[in-house]
């Protein structure tokens, strides 16, 4: 089962590594009986698939996640093992998508409009007044 992180890149099953325990949560007698806890591990800094851009790009960005080049992901949240695999490859592919997605643009700083300028005194103005009136009257 080759997981499809996008339409160029695809991680083979060979490279992803399953691991199953009892999970804890809701599931009665059955939740004591089935290992449905899934944990699946890929190792980044050895996958065949990446390009040396891309690995360094991931040995960046993923280095709290990572322990000697591998990610793990664990799900599980649902009483089926079957579906708790799917949700582990799930959250790997976007875990891959999000430190393979470019930089976003730096914001360009740019001065306040004139216009702006004149409505941010005028809402002060106003707050000021309206604190004023909410003063005790003066003695004189």
């Amino acid at each position: 089962m080759d997981l499809e992180v996008s339409p160029a890149l695809t991680i083979p099953a060979s490279e992803l590594a399953w691991r199953f325990s009892r999970s804890s949560g809701p599931g009665g007698q059955h939740v004591n009986t089935s290992d449905s806890r899934v944990e699946v591990s890929w190792n980044v800094a050895e996958s065949a698939v990446l390009t040396e851009d891309q690995r360094a790009l991931l040995l960046s960005r993923l280095d709290r996640r990572l322990i000697a080049g591998v990610v793990t992901i664990a799900a599980s949240e649902q009483r089926s093992q079957l579906r708790n695999r799917e949700i582990a490859l799930v959250k790997l592919a976007d875990l891959v998508t999000a430190g393979l997605a470019p930089d976003a643009a730096r914001r360009r700083v740019t001065k306040p409009t004139k216009g702006s300028g004149r409505r941010h005194l005028a809402a002060k103005q106003q707050r000021s007044a309206t604190k004023q009136q909410r003063r005790r009257p003066s003695a004189e």
